[in-house]
C-alpha cells in the first residue's frame, strides 16, 4: 500500500511541481529566469517515501526501495526512491540551481553536506508510531536530531560562520501522509482513530507539527517550506476500500484537508508573530479529484500504478 501511494502522490505531485517552484522562488527572492547558479546556498529536506532519496536502504523495514523497477528512469538506477524518477525536492534543487542531488543523511559526508542533506524516510510521520508496522523508520523527530548532527558537522567546516550560512538555506518538509495511511486510516494496528475524531486527530497532528517546526527555527531555519497533504482517498490501495459511487474514498480527502486547513493557520500564524523568518504553505490538493479526472490525468496514472503493481 504505501508503495503504490507514493508513486501515485508522486505523479500527482508532479503536476504540482510547477506551482511548488514559483512559491519557493517567491521564498528565497528570486526570478525563474535566474536560475543559473545555486540561489540559496544549501537545501534540506525532511520528509517520507515522496522526498526519500535513499535513507531507508539499510534498514529492517518493508519500506525500501533501492531495486528495480525503481529508477528505471532515473540516471543513477534505484537509489531507494520511491519513484521511477527524480522526486520534487530534486526537480527543486535543479530548478534552484545545484549541480547535482542533495545527498541523503544515511551516506551524506564530508564537504557535500555544505549544500544541503535529505533526510526524509520512507513510512515516516510526524507522530513517532507512524509506520511501525513496516519496521524501522526515521520519524521526523529524529531527523531533527539528524539535522542536528549535520548542524555541528558544518559548524566543524564553517566555524563561526556556520549560523549566518544557515539562516540563507531553504528547508523542505514533505510529511504527514503516513500519519494517515499508516496510522489513523488503519484502526487494527493503531488506536488513534478511537482515541480522536478526524478533526481531533488534525488538530494534535497540527500542534505536534508546529513544535516540530519550532524546534527547526531554534536551529537556525529561516527560509521554510511545508507541504500540505494530497488527496490520500485517491490512490489505488484505498480506492479498493469502495468510494460509494464518488471518484474517490471522500471521507479520507475530507480528514486530509481538515489536517491541511489547520496547516494553513499554522503558517499563517508563524508569519505573523515569526517576523525574522518567512513560511510558505504547498498546496497539493488545489486540483481536485474531479477535476483531474477531467483532464484525463488521474485515470492515466491510476492505470499506470495498477499496471506497476
Amino acid at each position: 500500500m504505501l508503495i503504490l501511494l507514493a508513486v501515485a502522490l508522486m505523479a500527482f505531485t508532479a503536476n504540482k511541481l510547477r506551482v511548488s517552484a514559483f512559491f519557493l522562488l517567491v521564498l528565497v527572492n528570486l526570478q525563474p529566469s535566474a536560475l543559473s547558479a545555486p540561489q540559496v546556498p544549501c537545501f534540506f529536506i525532511f520528509g517520507d517515501s515522496l522526498v526519500d532519496s535513499g535513507n531507508n536502504n539499510d534498514l529492517p523495514t518493508l519500506a525500501k526501495v533501492n531495486y528495480p523497477p525503481y529508477g528505471i528512469d532515473f540516471r543513477k538506477g534505484p537509489t531507494g526512491r520511491f519513484t521511477n524518477g527524480g522526486t520534487t525536492a530534486d526537480f527543486l534543487a535543479e530548478l534552484l540551481g545545484f549541480d547535482g542531488y542533495i545527498p541523503p543523511f544515511a551516506t551524506a559526508q564530508g564537504n557535500e553536506i555544505i549544500k544541503g542533506v535529505n533526510y526524509a524516510s520512507g513510512s515516516a510521520g510526524i507522530r513517532d508510531e507512524t509506520g511501525e508496522l513496516l519496521g524501522l523508520r526515521i520519524n521526523l523527530n529524529n531527523q531533527l536530531k539528524n539535522h542536528n548532527v549535520t548542524m555541528s558537522r558544518i559548524t566543524g567546516l564553517l566555524g563561526d560562520a556556520t549560523s549566518e550560512y544557515l539562516n540563507k538555506c531553504l528547508y523542505y518538509f514533505v510529511i504527514g501522509s503516513n500519519d494517515y495511511i499508516n496510522n489513523y486510516f488503519v484502526p487494527e494496528y493503531y488506536p488513534t482513530s478511537s482515541l480522536y475524531t478526524p478533526e481531533q486527530y488534525a488538530t494534535v497532528l497540527v500542534q505536534q507539527y508546529s513544535q516540530q517546526l519550532k524546534t527547526l527555527y531554534d536551529f537556525g531555519a529561516r527560509k521554510v517550506a511545508v507541504n500540505g497533504i494530497g488527496p490520500l482517498g485517491c490512490a489505488p490501495a484505498e480506492l479498493a476500500r469502495g468510494t460509494n459511487g464518488s471518484a474517490c474514498v471522500d471521507w479520507m480527502n475530507e480528514a486530509v484537508q481538515l489536517f491541511n486547513d489547520k496547516l494553513k493557520v499554522l503558517v499563517d500564524d508563524f508569519n505573523t508573530n515569526i517576523t525574522d523568518a518567512k513560511f510558505v504553505y504547498l498546496s497539493a490538493m488545489d486540483l481536485r479529484p474531479t477535476e483531474l479526472i477531467a483532464l484525463g490525468q488521474f485515470n492515466s496514472i491510476l492505470n499506470f500504478v495498477c499496471d506497476l503493481a
